[in-house]
């Protein structure tokens, strides 16, 4: 599997994601700097929210082979630009998380956040739950053979 940076608002579920790829336990905890797994590295939300940190995203993205944008469908506020996938010049995926907590609605707007940044493919998962992780992984799996 290659390396992978995930990028998303605060409580968006970054850290789960990096967790459970990394065969964790999960435990919650604010994330207040980047933080290297095996296979993953971990940003934190506000790196994402606050415009002046991202040249450090494209900076840590520099160490990663695969950049995952990430959409919490359970807030109704949207961080990720449009076109944000420009910054960099490596794939870009998206993933909608806790899509087990919300109806269909909000994981479209969800996804089309993710669309409209520039991610393609985009993942739906439940991290906690395991559902889309199998797809995912396999996804990240494949681009590890390339």
């Amino acid at each position: 599997m290659k390396q992978i940076i995930f990028m998303g608002q605060t409580g968006s579920g970054k850290t789960t994601l990096c967790q459970k790829l990394n065969e964790m336990d999960v435990k919650y905890k604010k994330t207040q700097a980047v933080e290297l797994y095996r296979d993953a590295i971990d940003t934190p939300g506000e790196y994402l929210e606050n415009r002046r940190f991202y040249p450090a995203l494209v900076t840590t993205a520099a160490d990663a082979h695969i950049i995952a944008l990430v959409s919490d469908p359970t807030t109704e506020s949207r961080m990720i630009p449009p076109a944000f996938a420009m910054n960099f010049s490596k794939q870009v995926i998206g993933i909608v998380t806790k899509i087990k907590l919300v109806n269909q609605e909000k994981i479209e707007k969800a996804k089309q956040e993710l669309i409209h940044a520039g991610a393609s493919p985009v993942f739906l998962v439940d991290s906690v739950s395991g559902i889309g992780m199998e797809e995912l992984v396999s996804f990240l799996k494949q681009e590890g053979k390339k």
